[in-house]
Protein backbone atom coordinates (compact mmCIF):
# COMPACT_ATOMS: atom_id res chain seq x y z
CA UNK A 1 0.00 0.00 0.00
CA UNK A 2 1.29 3.66 -0.41
CA UNK A 3 0.97 5.65 2.51
CA UNK A 4 0.96 8.88 1.16
CA UNK A 5 -1.91 8.35 -0.80
CA UNK A 6 -4.43 6.01 1.71
CA UNK A 7 -2.57 6.81 5.34
CA UNK A 8 -1.76 4.64 7.91
CA UNK A 9 -5.67 4.23 8.69
CA UNK A 10 -6.36 3.00 5.77
CA UNK A 11 -9.32 2.28 3.68
CA UNK A 12 -8.18 -1.57 2.93
CA UNK A 13 -7.48 -2.42 7.08
CA UNK A 14 -11.31 -1.20 7.65
CA UNK A 15 -12.04 -3.60 4.88
CA UNK A 16 -10.36 -6.33 6.33
CA UNK A 17 -12.21 -5.88 9.80
CA UNK A 18 -15.62 -5.89 7.76
CA UNK A 19 -14.59 -8.73 5.57
CA UNK A 20 -13.54 -10.92 8.33
CA UNK A 21 -16.99 -9.96 10.41
CA UNK A 22 -18.97 -11.70 7.61
CA UNK A 23 -16.68 -14.57 6.71
CA UNK A 24 -16.64 -13.64 3.33
CA UNK A 25 -16.23 -16.55 0.24
CA UNK A 26 -12.76 -16.86 -1.16
CA UNK A 27 -11.91 -19.55 -3.93
CA UNK A 28 -8.25 -21.32 -2.60
CA UNK A 29 -8.14 -24.03 -2.14
CA UNK A 30 -9.66 -27.77 -2.72
CA UNK A 31 -12.48 -27.27 -0.25
CA UNK A 32 -13.55 -24.07 -1.91
CA UNK A 33 -13.11 -26.07 -5.80
CA UNK A 34 -15.43 -28.80 -4.02
CA UNK A 35 -17.80 -25.98 -3.05
CA UNK A 36 -18.26 -24.88 -6.58
CA UNK A 37 -19.20 -28.50 -8.28
CA UNK A 38 -21.67 -28.36 -5.51
CA UNK A 39 -23.06 -25.19 -6.27
CA UNK A 40 -23.18 -26.24 -10.23
CA UNK A 41 -24.90 -29.45 -9.56
CA UNK A 42 -27.71 -27.73 -7.76
CA UNK A 43 -28.08 -24.78 -9.86
CA UNK A 44 -28.07 -26.68 -13.46
CA UNK A 45 -31.56 -26.73 -13.86
CA UNK A 46 -32.88 -24.13 -11.54
CA UNK A 47 -31.03 -21.37 -12.98
CA UNK A 48 -28.41 -19.09 -10.80
CA UNK A 49 -28.72 -15.79 -9.17
CA UNK A 50 -26.13 -13.98 -11.43
CA UNK A 51 -24.45 -10.55 -9.12
CA UNK A 52 -22.82 -8.00 -11.96
CA UNK A 53 -20.79 -5.04 -10.74
CA UNK A 54 -21.09 -2.09 -12.65
CA UNK A 55 -20.21 0.83 -10.32
CA UNK A 56 -19.81 3.16 -12.74
CA UNK A 57 -22.53 2.38 -15.23
CA UNK A 58 -24.46 5.33 -15.15
CA UNK A 59 -21.92 8.18 -14.61
CA UNK A 60 -21.37 10.44 -17.75
CA UNK A 61 -18.45 10.91 -19.99
CA UNK A 62 -18.66 7.20 -20.48
CA UNK A 63 -15.29 5.46 -21.38
CA UNK A 64 -13.64 2.14 -22.31
CA UNK A 65 -14.58 -0.59 -19.57
CA UNK A 66 -18.22 1.28 -18.72
CA UNK A 67 -18.97 0.86 -22.46
CA UNK A 68 -18.31 -2.74 -22.80
CA UNK A 69 -20.07 -3.00 -19.48
CA UNK A 70 -23.28 -1.65 -21.06
CA UNK A 71 -22.69 -3.28 -24.19
CA UNK A 72 -22.82 -6.93 -22.24
CA UNK A 73 -25.29 -5.85 -19.90
CA UNK A 74 -28.18 -4.81 -22.68
CA UNK A 75 -27.62 -8.26 -23.93
CA UNK A 76 -27.30 -11.12 -21.39
CA UNK A 77 -30.78 -10.65 -19.72
CA UNK A 78 -32.43 -10.57 -23.12
CA UNK A 79 -30.63 -13.74 -24.27
CA UNK A 80 -30.85 -15.53 -21.01
CA UNK A 81 -34.44 -16.55 -19.65
CA UNK A 82 -33.28 -19.46 -17.26
CA UNK A 83 -31.00 -17.18 -14.74
CA UNK A 84 -31.48 -13.96 -12.62
CA UNK A 85 -29.62 -10.60 -12.89
CA UNK A 86 -29.03 -8.28 -10.36
CA UNK A 87 -26.44 -5.70 -11.25
CA UNK A 88 -24.52 -3.47 -8.61
CA UNK A 89 -24.21 0.29 -9.30
CA UNK A 90 -23.55 3.81 -8.14
CA UNK A 91 -26.49 6.06 -9.11
CA UNK A 92 -25.10 8.98 -11.13
CA UNK A 93 -26.42 11.43 -13.54
CA UNK A 94 -26.66 9.01 -16.78
CA UNK A 95 -29.17 6.58 -15.80
CA UNK A 96 -30.15 5.90 -19.74
CA UNK A 97 -29.34 2.81 -21.01
CA UNK A 98 -30.20 0.06 -19.34
CA UNK A 99 -33.77 -0.54 -16.94
CA UNK A 100 -35.45 -3.62 -15.28
CA UNK A 101 -36.81 -6.49 -16.96
CA UNK A 102 -38.33 -9.25 -15.36
CA UNK A 103 -34.71 -11.01 -15.14
CA UNK A 104 -32.78 -8.19 -14.14
CA UNK A 105 -33.01 -6.10 -10.67
CA UNK A 106 -30.68 -2.51 -10.21
CA UNK A 107 -29.28 -2.76 -6.81
CA UNK A 108 -27.84 0.82 -5.85
CA UNK A 109 -24.71 1.24 -3.48
CA UNK A 110 -23.97 4.53 -2.05
CA UNK A 111 -20.50 5.68 -0.93
CA UNK A 112 -18.05 8.30 -0.78
CA UNK A 113 -15.07 6.64 -3.00
CA UNK A 114 -14.63 4.30 -5.91
CA UNK A 115 -13.00 2.28 -2.95
CA UNK A 116 -15.73 2.62 -0.21
CA UNK A 117 -18.26 1.49 -2.61
CA UNK A 118 -15.88 -1.90 -3.98
CA UNK A 119 -15.01 -3.05 -0.88
CA UNK A 120 -16.82 -1.98 1.77
CA UNK A 121 -20.52 -1.45 0.19
CA UNK A 122 -20.23 -4.22 -2.35
CA UNK A 123 -19.78 -7.22 -0.13
CA UNK A 124 -22.50 -6.01 1.99
CA UNK A 125 -25.00 -5.89 -0.85
CA UNK A 126 -23.71 -9.21 -2.13
CA UNK A 127 -23.91 -10.62 1.40
CA UNK A 128 -27.47 -9.45 1.24
CA UNK A 129 -28.65 -10.44 -1.96
CA UNK A 130 -27.23 -13.51 -2.04
CA UNK A 131 -26.24 -14.13 -5.86
CA UNK A 132 -24.80 -17.92 -6.97
CA UNK A 133 -22.17 -16.12 -8.37
CA UNK A 134 -20.76 -12.44 -8.91
CA UNK A 135 -18.75 -11.12 -11.74
CA UNK A 136 -16.50 -7.93 -11.44
CA UNK A 137 -16.74 -6.46 -14.68
CA UNK A 138 -13.96 -3.73 -14.53
CA UNK A 139 -10.42 -4.76 -13.68
CA UNK A 140 -10.75 -4.80 -9.43
CA UNK A 141 -13.24 -6.61 -7.31
CA UNK A 142 -13.55 -6.67 -3.59
CA UNK A 143 -10.29 -8.30 -1.23
CA UNK A 144 -11.88 -11.09 -0.59
CA UNK A 145 -15.36 -11.64 -1.59
CA UNK A 146 -19.02 -12.87 -0.25
CA UNK A 147 -19.63 -14.85 -3.42
CA UNK A 148 -17.77 -17.16 -5.62
CA UNK A 149 -16.12 -14.57 -8.08
CA UNK A 150 -15.82 -14.32 -12.05
CA UNK A 151 -13.45 -10.98 -12.90
CA UNK A 152 -12.93 -9.85 -15.81
CA UNK A 153 -9.46 -8.23 -16.24
CA UNK A 154 -9.23 -5.62 -19.30
CA UNK A 155 -5.41 -5.08 -19.20
CA UNK A 156 -2.63 -4.79 -16.18
CA UNK A 157 -0.69 -1.72 -17.93
CA UNK A 158 -0.60 -0.24 -13.99
CA UNK A 159 1.24 -3.66 -12.67
CA UNK A 160 3.96 -2.81 -15.23
CA UNK A 161 5.21 0.30 -15.00
CA UNK A 162 4.84 2.50 -11.41
CA UNK A 163 5.78 5.48 -13.55
CA UNK A 164 2.39 5.96 -14.57
CA UNK A 165 2.28 9.82 -15.84
CA UNK A 166 -1.44 10.60 -16.08
CA UNK A 167 -3.17 12.90 -14.10
CA UNK A 168 -3.54 12.72 -9.88
CA UNK A 169 -6.44 11.00 -10.42
CA UNK A 170 -5.77 8.35 -12.97
CA UNK A 171 -2.83 7.88 -11.13
CA UNK A 172 -4.64 6.90 -7.63
CA UNK A 173 -7.01 4.66 -9.80
CA UNK A 174 -3.51 2.69 -10.78
CA UNK A 175 -1.97 2.73 -6.99
CA UNK A 176 -4.98 1.12 -6.18
CA UNK A 177 -5.70 -1.56 -9.32
CA UNK A 178 -1.70 -1.97 -7.84
CA UNK A 179 -2.91 -2.98 -4.25
CA UNK A 180 -6.32 -4.58 -5.58
CA UNK A 181 -5.56 -6.79 -8.52
CA UNK A 182 -2.88 -9.20 -7.82
CA UNK A 183 -5.29 -10.33 -4.74
CA UNK A 184 -8.58 -10.41 -6.93
CA UNK A 185 -6.77 -12.28 -9.33
CA UNK A 186 -6.19 -15.06 -6.32
CA UNK A 187 -9.59 -15.59 -5.48
CA UNK A 188 -11.25 -15.08 -8.22
CA UNK A 189 -12.61 -18.65 -9.53
CA UNK A 190 -12.14 -17.55 -13.04
CA UNK A 191 -10.43 -14.76 -15.64
CA UNK A 192 -12.12 -12.74 -18.14
CA UNK A 193 -9.96 -11.00 -20.77
CA UNK A 194 -10.34 -9.58 -23.70
CA UNK A 195 -7.59 -10.66 -25.92
CA UNK A 196 -5.17 -13.39 -26.33
CA UNK A 197 -2.22 -10.66 -26.04
CA UNK A 198 -3.41 -10.05 -22.50
CA UNK A 199 -4.37 -13.27 -21.66
CA UNK A 200 -0.22 -14.56 -22.06
CA UNK A 201 0.49 -10.53 -19.94
CA UNK A 202 -1.72 -11.89 -17.15
CA UNK A 203 -0.69 -15.34 -17.28
CA UNK A 204 2.93 -14.14 -17.00
CA UNK A 205 3.31 -10.90 -14.85
CA UNK A 206 0.38 -12.44 -12.62
CA UNK A 207 1.52 -16.48 -12.69
CA UNK A 208 -1.32 -17.13 -13.41
CA UNK A 209 -2.57 -20.80 -15.07
CA UNK A 210 -3.44 -20.23 -18.85
CA UNK A 211 -6.49 -22.44 -18.08
CA UNK A 212 -7.84 -20.17 -15.59
CA UNK A 213 -8.33 -17.21 -17.86
CA UNK A 214 -10.50 -17.20 -20.57
CA UNK A 215 -10.35 -14.85 -23.81
CA UNK A 216 -14.17 -13.10 -25.25
CA UNK A 217 -13.38 -10.19 -27.21
CA UNK A 218 -15.84 -7.03 -27.27
CA UNK A 219 -17.82 -6.25 -30.04
CA UNK A 220 -19.50 -3.35 -32.09
CA UNK A 221 -22.97 -2.04 -31.69
CA UNK A 222 -24.77 -2.19 -34.83
CA UNK A 223 -25.17 1.71 -34.44
CA UNK A 224 -21.76 1.85 -35.80
CA UNK A 225 -22.35 1.94 -39.84
CA UNK A 226 -21.59 4.34 -42.57
CA UNK A 227 -25.49 5.01 -43.79
CA UNK A 228 -26.71 7.32 -41.46
CA UNK A 229 -29.50 9.96 -42.70
CA UNK A 230 -27.82 13.03 -44.73
CA UNK A 231 -30.12 15.61 -42.30
CA UNK A 232 -28.99 14.00 -38.89
CA UNK A 233 -25.44 13.61 -40.11
CA UNK A 234 -24.98 17.12 -40.89
CA UNK A 235 -27.23 18.28 -37.75
CA UNK A 236 -24.44 16.47 -35.64
CA UNK A 237 -21.72 18.62 -37.50
CA UNK A 238 -23.10 21.53 -37.12
CA UNK A 239 -23.51 20.92 -33.71
CA UNK A 240 -19.84 20.66 -33.23
CA UNK A 241 -18.73 22.80 -35.85
CA UNK A 242 -16.64 20.00 -37.11
CA UNK A 243 -15.25 20.57 -41.12
CA UNK A 244 -16.93 18.39 -44.03
CA UNK A 245 -13.81 16.20 -43.40
CA UNK A 246 -11.35 15.69 -41.20
CA UNK A 247 -8.52 12.81 -39.81
CA UNK A 248 -9.62 11.69 -36.29
CA UNK A 249 -8.33 10.83 -33.08
CA UNK A 250 -9.96 10.32 -29.44
CA UNK A 251 -8.12 12.19 -27.06
CA UNK A 252 -6.63 11.39 -23.99
CA UNK A 253 -4.24 12.48 -20.92
CA UNK A 254 -3.42 8.58 -20.15
CA UNK A 255 0.30 8.40 -21.49
CA UNK A 256 -0.42 5.05 -23.61
CA UNK A 257 -2.79 6.38 -26.06
CA UNK A 258 0.29 8.22 -27.40
CA UNK A 259 -1.50 11.59 -27.56
CA UNK A 260 1.63 14.20 -27.66
CA UNK A 261 3.30 11.94 -30.51
CA UNK A 262 -0.11 11.94 -31.88
CA UNK A 263 -0.06 15.57 -32.31
CA UNK A 264 3.93 16.32 -33.53
CA UNK A 265 2.93 13.72 -36.29
CA UNK A 266 -0.22 15.65 -37.49
CA UNK A 267 2.48 18.90 -37.28
CA UNK A 268 4.73 16.76 -39.44
CA UNK A 269 2.33 15.99 -41.70
CA UNK A 270 0.63 19.96 -42.52
CA UNK A 271 4.49 20.64 -43.11
CA UNK A 272 4.52 18.30 -45.79
CA UNK A 273 1.20 18.54 -47.18
CA UNK A 274 -0.26 21.55 -48.75
CA UNK A 275 -4.22 20.58 -48.44
CA UNK A 276 -3.64 19.07 -44.95
CA UNK A 277 -6.78 17.83 -43.67
CA UNK A 278 -7.84 19.42 -40.14
CA UNK A 279 -7.34 17.16 -37.15
CA UNK A 280 -10.35 16.81 -34.43
CA UNK A 281 -9.26 15.70 -31.33
CA UNK A 282 -12.04 14.35 -28.84
CA UNK A 283 -12.08 15.09 -25.21
CA UNK A 284 -8.73 16.84 -24.83
CA UNK A 285 -7.58 20.29 -23.51
CA UNK A 286 -6.76 22.59 -26.32
CA UNK A 287 -3.79 24.23 -24.19
CA UNK A 288 -1.90 21.14 -23.87
CA UNK A 289 -1.79 21.04 -27.53
CA UNK A 290 -1.13 24.87 -27.95
CA UNK A 291 1.71 24.29 -25.31
CA UNK A 292 3.21 21.35 -27.69
CA UNK A 293 2.75 23.72 -30.86
CA UNK A 294 4.95 26.76 -28.74
CA UNK A 295 8.04 24.33 -28.08
CA UNK A 296 7.75 23.46 -31.67
CA UNK A 297 7.93 27.13 -32.89
CA UNK A 298 4.41 26.02 -34.72
CA UNK A 299 1.27 28.22 -33.40
CA UNK A 300 0.59 29.10 -36.80
CA UNK A 301 -0.84 25.23 -37.30
CA UNK A 302 -3.37 25.93 -34.30
CA UNK A 303 -6.00 26.71 -36.32
CA UNK A 304 -5.82 23.19 -37.82
CA UNK A 305 -6.93 21.38 -34.39
CA UNK A 306 -10.76 20.95 -33.94
CA UNK A 307 -11.46 20.50 -30.06
CA UNK A 308 -15.60 19.29 -29.88
CA UNK A 309 -15.15 17.96 -26.45
CA UNK A 310 -16.24 14.93 -24.76
CA UNK A 311 -18.89 13.55 -27.51
CA UNK A 312 -21.14 10.98 -25.94
CA UNK A 313 -21.56 7.60 -27.33
CA UNK A 314 -24.95 7.73 -28.37
CA UNK A 315 -23.01 10.06 -31.37
CA UNK A 316 -19.98 8.61 -31.60
CA UNK A 317 -21.54 7.07 -35.25
CA UNK A 318 -21.72 10.44 -35.88
CA UNK A 319 -18.20 11.30 -35.28
CA UNK A 320 -17.29 8.74 -37.26
CA UNK A 321 -19.07 9.38 -39.81
CA UNK A 322 -17.47 12.30 -41.35
CA UNK A 323 -14.22 11.64 -40.86
CA UNK A 324 -11.80 10.58 -43.95
CA UNK A 325 -8.83 8.81 -41.62
CA UNK A 326 -9.12 7.47 -38.25
CA UNK A 327 -5.63 7.11 -36.46
CA UNK A 328 -5.49 4.90 -33.09
CA UNK A 329 -1.25 5.03 -32.40
CA UNK A 330 -1.65 3.80 -28.79
CA UNK A 331 1.38 2.23 -27.20
CA UNK A 332 -0.63 -0.33 -25.26
CA UNK A 333 -3.61 -1.59 -25.67
CA UNK A 334 -5.38 -5.02 -24.73
CA UNK A 335 -8.27 -4.59 -27.23
CA UNK A 336 -8.64 -1.09 -29.25
CA UNK A 337 -12.79 -1.13 -29.60
CA UNK A 338 -12.78 2.50 -31.30
CA UNK A 339 -10.57 0.88 -34.08
CA UNK A 340 -13.17 -1.38 -34.89
CA UNK A 341 -15.98 0.85 -34.52
CA UNK A 342 -14.20 3.17 -37.52
CA UNK A 343 -14.04 -0.09 -39.47
CA UNK A 344 -17.67 -0.45 -38.77
CA UNK A 345 -18.27 3.05 -39.85
CA UNK A 346 -16.90 2.84 -42.97
CA UNK A 347 -13.39 5.35 -41.97
CA UNK A 348 -9.84 3.99 -43.09
CA UNK A 349 -8.07 3.22 -40.04
CA UNK A 350 -4.29 4.20 -39.11
CA UNK A 351 -2.83 2.06 -36.11
CA UNK A 352 -0.07 1.47 -34.09
CA UNK A 353 1.95 -2.18 -34.47
CA UNK A 354 2.11 -2.56 -30.84
CA UNK A 355 0.56 -4.75 -27.90
CA UNK A 356 -2.85 -5.97 -29.06
CA UNK A 357 -3.49 -3.98 -31.96
CA UNK A 358 -2.56 -6.17 -34.70
CA UNK A 359 -4.41 -9.19 -33.19
CA UNK A 360 -7.13 -6.76 -33.34
CA UNK A 361 -6.96 -5.06 -36.50
CA UNK A 362 -5.91 -7.87 -38.91
CA UNK A 363 -5.15 -6.60 -42.26
CA UNK A 364 -7.94 -4.39 -41.73
CA UNK A 365 -5.62 -1.27 -40.64
CA UNK A 366 -2.48 0.14 -41.95
CA UNK A 367 -0.17 -0.27 -38.69
CA UNK A 368 2.40 2.20 -38.03
CA UNK A 369 5.23 2.11 -35.15
CA UNK A 370 3.71 4.18 -32.38
CA UNK A 371 7.14 5.19 -30.96
CA UNK A 372 8.00 7.14 -34.15
CA UNK A 373 6.03 9.98 -35.08
CA UNK A 374 7.75 10.39 -38.34
CA UNK A 375 5.69 6.93 -39.39
CA UNK A 376 2.98 8.02 -38.06
CA UNK A 377 2.72 11.09 -40.15
CA UNK A 378 3.99 9.30 -43.36
CA UNK A 379 0.74 6.72 -42.42
CA UNK A 380 -1.32 9.50 -42.27
CA UNK A 381 -0.03 11.36 -45.27
CA UNK A 382 -0.13 8.24 -47.21
CA UNK A 383 -3.75 7.25 -46.08
CA UNK A 384 -5.20 10.95 -46.33
CA UNK A 385 -4.12 10.97 -50.07
CA UNK A 386 -4.12 7.83 -51.58
CA UNK A 387 -7.95 7.38 -52.94
CA UNK A 388 -8.03 3.76 -53.80
CA UNK A 389 -5.55 3.08 -50.78
CA UNK A 390 -8.57 4.77 -48.25
CA UNK A 391 -11.32 2.24 -50.55
CA UNK A 392 -9.32 -0.72 -50.00
CA UNK A 393 -9.13 -0.21 -46.18
CA UNK A 394 -12.48 0.58 -45.93
CA UNK A 395 -13.48 -2.62 -47.56
CA UNK A 396 -10.98 -4.33 -44.69
CA UNK A 397 -12.48 -2.99 -42.24
CA UNK A 398 -16.04 -4.03 -43.33
CA UNK A 399 -15.02 -7.60 -43.52
CA UNK A 400 -13.12 -7.11 -40.39
CA UNK A 401 -15.67 -5.72 -38.20
CA UNK A 402 -18.23 -7.97 -38.86
CA UNK A 403 -16.44 -10.60 -37.34
CA UNK A 404 -17.35 -8.94 -33.93
CA UNK A 405 -20.68 -8.19 -32.17
CA UNK A 406 -21.58 -7.94 -28.81
CA UNK A 407 -24.15 -10.69 -29.08
CA UNK A 408 -21.17 -13.28 -29.73
CA UNK A 409 -19.75 -11.82 -26.81
CA UNK A 410 -22.78 -11.98 -24.66
CA UNK A 411 -23.60 -15.85 -25.63
CA UNK A 412 -19.63 -16.94 -24.85
CA UNK A 413 -20.26 -14.89 -21.50
CA UNK A 414 -23.57 -17.10 -20.91
CA UNK A 415 -21.70 -20.05 -22.03
CA UNK A 416 -19.24 -18.83 -19.02
CA UNK A 417 -21.60 -18.60 -16.70
CA UNK A 418 -23.57 -21.93 -17.54
CA UNK A 419 -20.35 -23.82 -17.52
CA UNK A 420 -18.72 -22.24 -14.26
Amino acid sequence: MNEKFYGSSSWLKKIINIQEKYKCYAVNNAEDTGKWSKLADQLQDNGMKIGIEAQRLFRPGKHGMEVVALELIRRLPRLDKKNEYLLFVKKDTDMSGISELPNLSIRYISSLTYADWEQAGLPLALKKNKPDLVHCMANTAPLICPAPLILTLHDVIYLENTNFGGSAYQNLGNLYRRAVVPRAIRQARLIITVSMYEKNIIAERCKTPADKIRVVYNGVDERFHPDHHQETAEAFRRKYLLPEAYILFLGNTAPKKNTQAMARAYTEYCDNCEDALPLVITDYARRHVEQLLREQNKMHLMDKFIFPGYIPIEEMPLLYHHAQVFVYPSLRESFGLPMLEAMASGVPVVASNASAIPEIAGDAALLVDPHSYKEIAQGIAKMAADEHLRAVYRQKGFERARLFSWENSARQLLDIYNGI
